[in-house]
């Protein structure tokens, strides 16, 4: 089989590129750190094949230039979303993702968050400002019920975490079965029943059109006035208007938010000032070495592309993972 010409994409290449000639030193490896850029250095290079990741957000990402490339027969994103390629035929090109690569980090994420409250650090946070000594306390999340929706690889890695603090894990996924440190499993329909149940929901699915604002002001109504939603998932999922009247509103006791409808946030955004709300630049699986991991990833499945064996990791334009 002839080596083909790999492009990588992200806004800094050179790691990625040398790990990606170490492995495959025959392939021809460009690299490209602009969205601008990429739509001509594909069709002048016939790349065959693209690493990329959404570094600048989905505004102005060039996705015609990948999956409706006559040349580009596969597109591997080196995070876990896809969201911002779809829709494509995958009769024409496959999209790969790296899911995985962060799991473990974007659980930790999300164990921080339900200590962030479980802890009561913003009040102890505002005490210390007031110099005030105050009495105060602490809550365990042993015994508590945490709502992972989406048990991908991202929410596997929530209940395992969760489960190890003591907690009761309910799991919802779009194919009910059995997952490992799940104690229930449900199907997407079931969840006006699950809401009033959890004191923490983490939410971890794919942003599709089935998951578009499932989050909602009739979830929100439905929830414990003391849980607290934290967000690794998709902006979108959560429907933003309903959070914001949900947080002002005192219907939940709070958030922590790493992703949002809109990236970068706006300035005037009112979720800036709410005192209930951790806020995070879209950063729960960006680690020290999370990139060379990706590429890790992406070269053994360039092995096995070059000996023509199905490729991991492949996504369902359909089901979105």
């Amino acid at each position: 089989m002839t080596a083909p010409t790999v492009i990588i994409h992200n806004d800094i290449t050179g790691p990625a590129v040398e790990l990606v000639k170490a492995r495959h030193g025959d392939v021809d490896v460009i690299a490209c750190e602009t969205y601008e850029d990429l739509p001509g250095l594909v069709a002048q290079s016939d790349a065959e094949i693209v690493y990329t990741v959404r570094f600048a957000g989905t505004s102005g990402f060039p996705r015609q230039a990948l999956v409706e490339s006559p040349c580009v027969k596969w597109v591997a994103v080196g995070g876990s979303g896809t969201d911002h390629l779809a829709p494509w035929d995958n009769s024409n090109v496959t999209v790969t993702n790296s899911a995985g690569v962060a799991a473990e980090m974007m659980a930790q994420y999300v164990l921080g968050g339900m200590l962030h409250f479980s802890l009561n650090l913003p009040a102890f946070m505002a005490a210390k400002n007031r110099r005030q000594w105050t009495a105060g306390k602490v809550e365990p999340l042993t015994g508590k019920t945490v709502l992972v929706i989406g048990l991908g690889k991202t929410g596997q890695a929530v209940a395992a975490i969760s489960k190890a603090m003591g907690m009761r894990t309910i799991g919802v996924r779009a194919n009910p079965q059995a997952v490992p440190n799940a104690d229930e499993v449900h199907h997407f329909e079931r969840l006006p029943d699950l809401w009033h149940q959890a004191d923490y929901i983490a939410v971890c699915v794919p942003l599709l059109p089935a998951t578009r604002k499932l989050i909602d002001s009739a979830a929100f109504a439905a929830m414990q006035k003391t849980a607290v939603v934290i967000d690794v998932s998709r902006g979108g999922v959560i429907d933003g208007t309903a959070l914001i009247a949900a947080l002002e509103g005192g219907q939940i006791r709070g958030a922590v938010l790493d992703v949002f409808e809109t990236e970068p946030l706006p300035a005037d955004s009112p979720l800036w000032a709410m005192d209930n709300l951790v806020l995070t630049p879209h950063c729960s699986s960006i680690y020290d070495g999370w990139e060379l991991k990706s590429v890790e990833m992406f070269c053994d499945n360039l092995d096995r592309y070059r000996r023509g064996e199905p490729l991991h990791n492949v996504v369902d334009p359909e089901r979105g993972y």
